[in-house]
């Protein structure tokens, strides 16, 4: 599965995950989002078996309105992280 974060200028009054943006992202092959925001900057979790990385950028834009300067993060690792058993239940 494809993942890549996309960070960008925060325009509170843009970035929304309104029914055309969701249309629009299932075209790109998304199949799960996330949107982040802080005052200064917001930010892009794109996931998909058909997404190309490559087009984080028109999604960002079908999300952002605008396509104002962004950066691209391509997913580098990816691991499951677990608890190591306890004494106990290494002895049985």
């Amino acid at each position: 599965m494809a993942m890549v974060v996309v960070l960008f200028r925060s325009r509170e009054d843009k970035a929304e995950l309104g029914t055309a943006a969701l249309e629009r992202l299932a075209d790109l092959g998304v199949t799960s989002v996330t949107l982040l925001r802080d005052g200064a900057i917001a930010g892009l979790v794109l996931e998909g078996w058909a997404f190309d990385p490559a087009r984080a950028n028109e999604a960002t834009c079908a999300v952002a309105g605008a396509c104002d300067p962004m950066w691209t993060l391509h997913q580098l690792a990816q691991t499951v992280v677990t608890s190591r058993p306890s004494q106990m239940e290494e002895m049985t």
